[in-house]
């Protein structure tokens, strides 16, 4: 079972090799989703160790919608689905 930080670093790598190395503008995750990210981060950490707001993903902004189903925002503005 990939993990949503492995589907997100996954996304992220295409995108570079796809784009010149050029960042997505986002990722748009819903509020469970931001807690399984969350989760994730907690499983490869030593508490204390990282910046728990979860506010980026390798460089790149997450933002939180309440519709959204889990999204990357590729740097021309289409959305690829996490999942």
């Amino acid at each position: 079972m990939t993990t949503l930080y492995l589907q997100m670093t996954d996304k992220l790598i295409a995108h570079w090799k796809g784009n010149g190395n050029a960042y997505p503008k986002k990722f748009v995750l819903s509020p469970a989703l931001r807690d399984e990210y969350v989760r994730c981060l907690n499983l490869m950490t030593i508490p204390g160790d990282r910046d728990m707001s979860a506010t980026k993903h390798m460089g790149v902004p997450i933002e939180i919608d309440e519709a959204s189903p889990g999204v990357m925002v590729a740097a021309d503005g289409a959305e690829v689905a996490l999942q």
